[in-house]
């Protein structure tokens, strides 16, 4: 049995990968932060189409969570074989010459930090330098890491630079121990994240800036991610999708 762990996968790109992998054959960790029924929602769904799925709560900013969650998803589904690093938070649209060290240690503590503590029990689990039978990461980057996000949230940008960075060096050291390590980086895309930013419509209001003139959907990310698990990218690792419509 294929085993999945997706954080923050109570909705938007983390819900759609939970929903494929189940599809896939994996048996689903839905981990989440605070919104326990749309977790569950996601988790019944799963399950409602003969397949296996937990949700655990667990805030990745903090250690004793993060192991808590893989404990849990040991005991619970088996030998995990995947990960995706998906969690992550967007504070309100800001300047720089506005931001607080709060703000910045609550975006870090959650995109790296979070996404790098998730990755260490991953590779205890998976490198057969451990005993493991190998697997697979994928970290959920941005566009934002190659734009930057001006005026808006360079913090949340520098967050996802740090990931994209973090991606190639871990895919370097764990590579001949059966972990492939790749991200994918979104463009705009439809989900509930732009609200935290307090601007819920962001999206159609860049599309005319993306080659497609489009967002993207929550499905389009997801199926980027679980071809990056899958055996057909068997050769790949330290590399990026970007799945921005060409922006």
């Amino acid at each position: 049995m294929k085993v999945i762990l997706i954080t923050g996968a109570s909705r938007g790109i983390g819900a759609a990968t939970a929903l494929l992998a189940a599809q896939r054959g994996y048996a689903v960790c839905v981990n989440y932060k605070s919104n326990t029924p749309a977790a569950q929602q996601v988790v019944d769904q799963i399950i409602g189409a003969g397949c296996r799925a937990i949700a655990v709560l667990a805030d990745i900013a903090h250690e004793a969570d993060v192991i808590r969650l893989f404990e849990t998803c040991d005991k619970e589904l088996g030998t995990l074989t995947a990960l995706v690093n998906n969690a992550a938070i967007l504070e309100t649209q800001m300047r720089v010459e506005s931001m607080n060290a709060t703000r910045l240690q609550r975006v870090f503590s959650t995109n790296v930090t979070g996404s790098i503590l998730c990755a260490r029990e991953a590779i205890k689990r998976m490198s057969t330098k451990h005993g493991g039978n190998g697997g697979a990461i994928v970290n959920i980057s941005s566009g934002a890491a190659r734009s930057g996000s001006p005026n808006e949230y360079v913090d949340y940008a520098a967050s996802k630079g740090a990931i994209d960075t973090f991606t190639i060096g871990l895919s370097k050291e764990v590579a001949d121990e059966g972990i492939r390590v790749n991200a994918v980086r979104p463009g705009f895309i439809y989900t509930d994240m732009h609200a935290s930013g307090g601007e819920p419509d962001r999206v159609d209001r860049v599309k005319k800036t993306v080659p497609m003139k489009r967002g993207g959907s929550r499905q389009e990310v997801a199926q980027a991610v679980l071809w990056l698990l899958s055996e057909e990218s068997s050769y790949v690792t330290g590399s990026f999708i970007d799945v921005a419509g060409g922006k």
